[in-house]
């Protein structure tokens, strides 16, 4: 059950969270991001959002946790893979004012992943312990 529910937070997190966070004028209606980003920036939000549908799904009709979890892992693995090389393409985590959303000096989006990582991996191995 730990399992099903920590996948389940992952999936609400990049699902609902995460556009919750970037439907606004930081990013979806930001006048300084170039139409092609905004495409970009909106499909994201709908693949996210809709894997996330497929994941609870897995978890709780199908009893795929680790193939939920596995999932859950691209998105987020995804996110703090562009974080990491963020100098090659010159990506940043601040807005253009400078400001950056942090907690306790970390960036919410790089903790919240961080998070919600650990807690996939540590779903699968539960989900690896019980099948055992």
């Amino acid at each position: 059950m730990i399992a099903r529910l920590l996948v389940t937070f992952g999936a609400l997190v990049w699902g609902l969270g995460v556009p919750f966070l970037e439907i606004n004028d930081t990013h979806v209606f930001n006048p300084d991001w170039t139409p092609h980003a905004l495409i970009h920036e909106v499909w994201q939000l709908f693949t996210n959002t809709g894997l996330a549908g497929l994941v609870v799904w897995l978890v709780w009709v199908k009893d795929e946790v680790v193939l939920g979890a596995i999932t859950g892992l691209f998105i987020t693995g995804g996110f703090l893979s562009a974080f990491i090389i963020r100098d090659t393409y010159g990506g940043s985590m601040k807005y253009l004012d400078g400001s950056e959303k942090t907690v306790a000096g970390l960036n919410l989006g790089v903790l919240g992943f961080s998070i919600v990582a650990g807690g996939l991996i540590i779903a699968i191995l539960l989900e690896k312990r019980r099948a055992a």
